[in-house]
């Protein structure tokens, strides 16, 4: 965006601190790279699973990567990631043997990925209820 608003400037975005949310300024931002089974790359199944963080200090760096230093990785979540990517680049329409082949996956790991995305909508059905409308008897 332009300053006027417009689309198609060269405006350069200031990077946050991925803790705090400040904007970080000169050579002050650190990063990291931290595995995490829900990071899905736009392109670069290379870069699945690691995220990249940004802090405005080594202390905020530290705290971040203790964070994701507790969260479990659970592949049947990274292979979900990888099967939807794959999935949508078909526009839904792909075979087993193309899904497998671009996923780098095997047919059981396919199946577990999509087990696990039914008990991950279960457990959030639990949670949330349904939001498919509203309640009937209302």
């Amino acid at each position: 965006m332009t300053d006027s608003g417009e689309p198609g400037g060269s405006e350069v975005l200031p990077e946050l601190c991925d803790l705090c949310g400040e904007e970080i300024s000169g050579q002050a931002k650190v990063h990291a790279m931290v595995p995490d089974s829900s990071v899905i790359h736009g392109h670069d199944p290379k870069l699945d699973g690691k995220r990249w963080l940004t802090a405005c200090s080594p202390e905020h760096l530290a705290a971040l990567v203790d964070v994701y230093k507790e969260r479990p990785f659970v592949y049947a979540e990274l292979w979900v990631g990888k099967i939807g990517r794959a999935v949508e680049a078909h526009h839904g329409r792909i075979s087993p043997e193309k899904l497998a082949e671009e996923t780098g996956l095997t047919q059981v790991q396919i199946e577990l990925g999509e087990l696990w995305q039914e008990l991950d909508a279960l457990r959030w059905h639990r949670w949330f209820g349904k939001a498919d409308g509203p309640d009937p008897s209302g």
